[in-house]
């Protein structure tokens, strides 16, 4: 259950916007949620972290993809003192060419996403945790938009836990 705090938050720092927009997984929307923008004020982001701690989920590292997962994973990684990871949404032409970034192999990896549509960014994640010899069986989402991101997690033997679905964002 998401506190009230959250919702306020989200609500107040401009991040639920009206439009016609294309989102992530190409579908189109009246409404947007910038999570991005939100958590770049430090408040909000700790109060995530705080929802995501409070969960009290088992973990040894946390992960976000690039880029809006990133910031969510520092913090829990912060909040909880265990390491994070970044994955990368593709491969670079210089450096180490890895996607995952961190160390992954046999840990338990809670794998952390700003929002999910249809989850194709958390499962992009999975495959590269689970490729990189990482166990992830839980995802955590500040927003659910409630378009088949759990199912289809729940087919791959994922848990998707919301702070906040988006009925209850919008909602008076």
């Amino acid at each position: 259950m998401v506190t009230n705090s959250l919702r306020d938050l989200l609500v107040s720092s401009g991040a639920i916007k009206s439009g016609d927009f294309t989102l992530a997984s190409g579908r189109k929307s009246k409404i947007y949620i910038d999570i991005k923008k939100a958590i770049t004020d430090p408040h909000i982001l700790r109060v995530i972290a705080t929802e995501v701690l409070g969960k009290e989920l088992p973990f040894d590292a946390v992960a976000g993809v690039a880029v809006g997962g990133v910031p969510l994973a520092v913090a829990v990684s912060l909040g909880s003192e265990k390491p994070y990871i970044i994955i990368r949404k593709e491969q670079k032409g210089h450096g180490l060419s890895d996607l995952c970034i961190g160390d992954t192999k046999g840990r338990k990896i809670l794998l952390i996403e700003d929002a999910t549509t249809s989850g194709g960014s958390a499962v992009f994640g999975i495959e590269q945790i689970r490729n990189a010899g990482g166990d992830v069986n839980l995802v955590v989402t500040v927003v659910d938009r409630n378009e088949g991101a759990a199912e289809k997690l729940s087919e791959m033997g994922i848990r998707l836990i919301p702070l906040i679905s988006m009925q209850e964002l919008i909602s008076d």
